[in-house]
């Protein structure tokens, strides 16, 4: 059975730093894309970054752009998010998902796997 489970959510001030880690299992990395998404209250959930296994190629929105590092560890079955420079509008509900897909994308419906969700407070 496919689980993703994310963690490393937190309280941050602005300028801040948080490391998302996403525990993958039931199935292999390889071949898969990850993707992660957030949902701020109110907010339709947003991809924010994703990542290629096959080539580490990745694409990120532009808001987080120069921020965010998305990378992954295919012996711990890992993916990350590194996110730096928090800034309040950051505060949401983070996701990680996975997708079969070659292209990276930021189509939710694509995805076939998702986590539950890691909380991400930026705030002084």
């Amino acid at each position: 059975q496919a689980q993703l489970v994310e963690s490393g959510g937190g309280l941050v001030q602005p300028g801040g730093s948080l490391r998302l880690s996403c525990a993958v299992s039931g199935f292999t990395m390889e071949n898969h894309n990850f993707g992660w998404f957030r949902q701020a209250p109110g907010k339709e959930r947003e991809g924010i970054a994703c990542i290629s296994t096959s080539d580490g190629s990745t694409v990120y929105k532009a808001s987080v752009r120069g921020r965010f590092t998305v990378s992954e560890d295919n012996a711990k079955n890992t993916v990350y998010l590194q996110m730096d420079n928090l800034k309040p509008e950051d505060t949401a509900v983070y996701y990680c998902a996975a997708t079969r897909g070659l292209l990276l994308t930021f189509q939710p419906y694509l995805y076939h796997s998702w986590g539950q969700g890691t909380q991400v407070t930026v705030s002084s």
